[in-house]
């Protein structure tokens, strides 16, 4: 299985015309993901920025027809969002552990987040979760995380994170000092636009929200 993602702005008071026109592609979207076997598709949203996530068989690849498709889609689309990552182009894979994968997503609970980075710090980035990489030893993570992937483009880092609830377990005093260092650390390097350590900071972001999904 190959995993992607891509990355959309919309631009400034165009949420409406973005969902709006999205309803109006998605029969269209759908059946191109059903013919091209690109499955566990969804599109995320905080503030402006759009994170998408889907995965294929290991031999996809975008034709020139393909491309051909999707470019009319934006057409039709308008001008509503601008590009973040590169079209049909793979974002850079910062970190992955991907585990167990759960093919059904009944008892999943979904970890997605966003955060902006300083300029010129994706190498320091991912230098530090290289190192978490490396510690697992290519040990497989039985849960409850797995399918956890982050991307870097455009100067944003998009996590992607399916946890099996029913492995979940309530943190330790332990674990929350460890959540606090790794994460007053990463502060050095970058700001949220979610709200996963808003608990530490005491700041107020948005939560992010799903808009859409297809399997």
């Amino acid at each position: 299985m190959l995993r992607h993602a891509f990355a959309l702005e919309v631009k400034e008071g165009r949420t409406a015309d973005f969902r709006g026109n999205l309803g109006k592609i998605w029969t269209k979207l759908t059946a191109f993901l059903d013919a091209k076997k690109m499955v566990n598709f969804s599109m995320w949203n905080v503030e402006r920025m759009v994170f998408g996530y889907y995965e294929t068989e290991d031999d996809f690849v975008f034709t020139d027809a393909d491309k051909e498709t999707v470019k009319a889609w934006e057409v039709q689309y308008g001008d509503a969002y601008r590009w973040i990552s590169t079209p049909f182009e793979e974002m850079r894979l910062m970190y992955h552990d991907f585990g167990i994968v759960r093919q059904s997503k009944e008892l999943i609970r979904h970890r997605v987040f966003i955060t902006k980075l300083v300029t010129g710090a994706e190498d320091e980035y991912k230098a530090r979760h290289d190192v978490l990489v490396e510690a697992r030893g290519g040990k497989v993570t039985e849960g409850p995380d797995s399918n956890f992937s982050i991307w870097n483009a455009g100067g944003y880092i998009f996590g992607y994170n399916e946890i099996d609830t029913t492995m979940e377990r309530d943190r330790t005093e332990e674990d929350r000092q460890g959540d606090i260092a790794w994460e007053t650390r990463m502060l050095e390097i970058m700001s949220w636009l979610t709200d996963d350590v808003d608990w530490i900071t005491g700041m107020c972001h948005e939560n992010i929200r799903r808009i859409c999904w297809h399997n």
